[in-house]
């Protein structure tokens, strides 16, 4: 299964590239991650949110099963995020979006199929990008019963 995640902003700065590394590497197939980085617009809050979420949705096809990272989503334990990952393997490719300093638009949060809040509280884009792929990890040794995830 390919998770593709893209996300608004930089690649990886060095500290966060080495741990998502750490995570990536011990991921078992079917399970896979690639990474789609789209520059911050240079236009004005809502102009950026708008420019941002048109190329995100540039990105994304019909077949895609669509997981927006929003602080105002919905609340997923472990096992939960788990089987939604597992219960769309069918998709052509499950693709997670992580905003821009503004967020997305309606047409991106309408569009997706999930909108999922990793917590009430607001963390910086890079370590959104790294408890991702930690969870993305635990969620496939969780699909597999294997021990990483300890209840």
């Amino acid at each position: 299964m390919t998770i593709k995640i893209i996300a608004i902003g930089k690649k990886h700065e060095k500290w966060v590239s080495e741990g998502i590394d750490r995570y990536e590497s011990r991921l078992r197939k079917p399970w896979d991650i690639t990474w789609t980085y789209l520059p911050h617009s240079s236009l004005a809050e809502e102009q950026a949110r708008a420019e941002e979420s048109k190329r995100i949705l540039d990105k994304v096809s019909n077949g895609d099963y669509l997981i927006l990272l929003d602080e105002r989503g919905k609340n997923l334990s472990s096992p939960e995020l788990s089987a939604l990952l597992n219960s769309h393997l069918g998709f052509k490719q499950i693709i997670i979006v992580i905003g821009g300093a503004y967020g997305v638009d309606d047409s991106v949060r309408q569009r997706a199929n999930t909108v999922w809040s990793l917590s009430k509280l607001v963390f910086p884009h890079q370590l959104v990008r790294l408890i991702l792929t930690e969870q993305i990890y635990r969620a496939g040794e969780i699909a597999h019963n294997r021990p990483y995830h300890h209840v």
